[in-house]
């Protein structure tokens, strides 16, 4: 059974690896790697790649960032040609990028299966890009493979044939705790000269929060209180970076000296960041799951989620860019006032062997 597994951007390099790695031992997959090229930076991508152990892509689209429309078209245009001449049995999609939407409609048209992992996460916010891809690749998916019960019972509610259904876990969760020895030698800390649970570490890049300065601005005087209590660490998304160069937005930055600032980083360096901080202050949803897994307190500076277990189960909750709200909830952290959570059912890093076992068995 020849599976295409398709990956883009960064997200998606953390999700296909175990998977890859596990359909590698199969005696009936035939695993090809694709990656189209989505993510914006191709030296950050050659480094998660080698750090996560991923093979080199067998096949490489190569289509560069642009608009949502000119990328997904050109990654429709090429893939196309991939499917024609490898004639897959299956292509195998992660998350919900442009990558992932793009590639399940070529495959839907040319009657090749479509297997969704991390299937029936709902935001319910349209407004959302990521929102639009998860629709319409469940709505063409043949296995569907939700990470919790609570995406389950989404796809259900939408009209999916339960027999389509396969509850599989959180595939973000097998490379985090694979890779447990390699986050722990990091030396991040180190070279930022702070120590474990003496930090807060930030990450922001969603076009809600960084496209607009006003909303920009309302985040970054939450920012400002805060940072008087405990440093910051902000890893900056080159999309956040951009808006930094708005004479408001470059004062007030420039006005908080317990903010540090740093490029994007690689895997480890950025896993030991977010294991050993007092807390995190996010709008990833990636990072709502890695925080809810240990234990650390999670601000999420969005309106809504499409994990909401993690706020039932972990350690999350909801601020948006209400300033009051993202200080006070930092304050009941400093304070110790913040729930504990818990680790939600299958996610436990052993999710590519049920999706490798799922596929191996008749579907």
């Amino acid at each position: 059974m020849k599976i295409i597994n398709i990956v883009g951007a960064r997200p998606n390099f953390i999700k296909i690896a175990p998977i890859m790695h596990r359909m590698k031992k199969s005696a009936v997959i035939e695993p090809l790697l694709l990656h189209t090229g989505q993510h914006y930076d191709i030296e950050m991508s050659k480094r998660f790649f080698q750090e996560l152990n991923i093979p080199a892509p067998d096949i490489s689209l190569e289509v560069g960032s642009d608009s949502h429309a000119k990328q997904v078209a050109r990654i429709m245009e090429r893939f196309e040609v991939v499917c024609d001449r490898q004639k897959p049995d299956a292509i195998l999609v992660v998350g919900d990028v442009n990558s992932t939407m793009a590639c399940s409609l070529v495959a839907a048209k040319k009657e090749i299966r479509i297997i969704h992992v991390e299937a029936g996460i709902r935001s319910y916010d349209r407004r959302m890009p990521e929102e639009i891809n998860r629709l319409v690749t469940d709505s063409i998916t043949d296995i569907l493979m939700p990470p919790s019960k609570d995406a389950v019972d989404n796809l259900l509610k939408e009209g999916h044939d339960p027999k389509k259904i396969h509850l599989v876990g959180n595939i973000m969760i097998d490379t985090l705790k694979e890779s447990q020895p390699k986050i722990r030698a990091s030396e991040i800390l180190h070279t930022f000269g702070i120590e474990k649970n003496a930090y807060a570490l930030v990450t922001l890049h969603r076009p809600s929060n960084v496209d607009h300065p006003e909303d920009f601005l309302r985040i970054l005087h939450a920012f400002a209180e805060i940072q008087k209590w405990i440093p910051l660490v902000f890893s900056v998304h080159p999309r956040t970076r951009k808006m930094m160069d708005e004479p408001q937005i470059s004062k007030i930055i420039g006005d908080m000296p317990n903010l540090i600032l740093c490029e994007p980083l690689g895997y480890f360096d950025f896993g030991r960041l977010v294991s050993d901080a007092k807390f995190v202050l996010t709008d990833s949803g990636g990072i709502q799951e890695e925080t809810t897994v240990y234990g650390i307190p999670c601000i999420t500076l969005r309106e809504n989620t499409e994990r909401p277990i993690t706020i039932r189960e972990g350690t999350n909750e909801l601020a948006g860019s209400d300033t009051a709200k993202i200080v006070d909830y930092a304050s009941r952290i400093m304070g110790g006032k913040w729930k504990t959570g818990r680790i939600p059912e299958l996610w436990d890093g052993c999710t590519a062997e049920r999706i490798v076992s799922c596929l191996e068995s008749p579907l």
